[in-house]
């Protein structure tokens, strides 16, 4: 109900955290959109989308070059009036679309986002959540580490379609449910793809699943991951888990032998 912020964590494509690729020449645009087909035009969930994904209102863009300015600094953009997003009835909540664009160069850009009340600092706000159809992210540098990512299985789902691209055979992926006590997720190679098929049960409609990556190595390691149901139409991944962070039911059953005879 209150303004808020989109606050970016190094926004410009420069420094040890990004990935240099022959010389600094790449610039970045962060743009957030609103209003009316935001989010209800289907050309934005997609994975790798074309045609009129920029839909809904321009509300506010920034663009990032090479400069050191923002190295490894916040910056924020904002504030927005919660009504000027698109109100969507199946969230009971407005949304806004954030789209990120290279403009030009090569280069790798690693940044983060964070939703908050305030501009100059990470202040999380009640009841917001994040979601995306598709990742490319790198992994924490430590062995063991999990990273969680919450696939929502909405009412009509049956199955999920699991691909990973070049994960480097770094361990393991596991999805957890109420029914699910960590299904092997088949992993990719160096530069390839992998594809592995999971059922979804009733138990597990209208809720968030949960797929963790278990590293193996303590060395630096990209991934893209995205998923998509029975019919390719892709699965949005939630920041916070929609129904809380699914548990396993143990089904426990105790039967009474019957008493030793001597």
């Amino acid at each position: 109900t209150a303004p808020f912020y989109i606050r970016i964590y190094d926004p410009e494509t420069y420094g040890e955290l990004d990935e240099l690729n022959g010389g600094w020449d790449t610039k970045m645009k962060y743009s957030v959109y609103g209003g009316k087909d935001a989010y209800s035009n289907i050309d934005a969930r997609n994975v790798n989308p074309i045609g009129n994904y920029k839909s809904g209102q321009l509300i506010a863009s920034k663009i990032f070059g090479s400069e050191s300015a923002t190295d490894k600094k916040w910056v924020s953009m904002g504030p927005f009036n919660p009504k000027q997003g698109e109100f969507v009835s199946d969230f009971d909540s407005y949304v806004f679309k954030v789209i990120i664009d290279g403009q030009k160069g090569d280069d790798g850009n690693i940044y983060k986002l964070f939703l908050s009340t305030k501009n100059n600092d990470n202040i999380t706000i009640d009841g917001a959540n994040a979601f995306a159809y598709e990742y490319s992210f790198r992994l924490i540098s430590e062995a063991k580490s999990v990273a969680h990512i919450y696939p929502f299985a909405d009412n009509l789902v049956s199955s999920f379609k699991i691909r990973t691209f070049d994960f480097d055979n770094d361990g393991q992926i596991k999805l957890f449910s109420s029914v699910k006590n960590g299904h092997l997720i088949k992993v990719s190679d160096n530069n390839e793809w992998s594809l592995s098929t999971h059922e979804i049960r009733e138990e597990e409609r209208n809720k968030c699943l949960d797929l963790q990556i278990v590293k193996r190595g303590d060395y630096k390691n990209d991934i893209v991951l995205y998923i998509t149901n029975e019919y390719d139409v892709a699965v949005p991944f939630f920041a916070a888990p929609l129904g809380g962070i699914p548990r396993y039911k143990y089904n426990l059953k105790i039967s009474k032998s019957a008493k030793a005879e001597k």
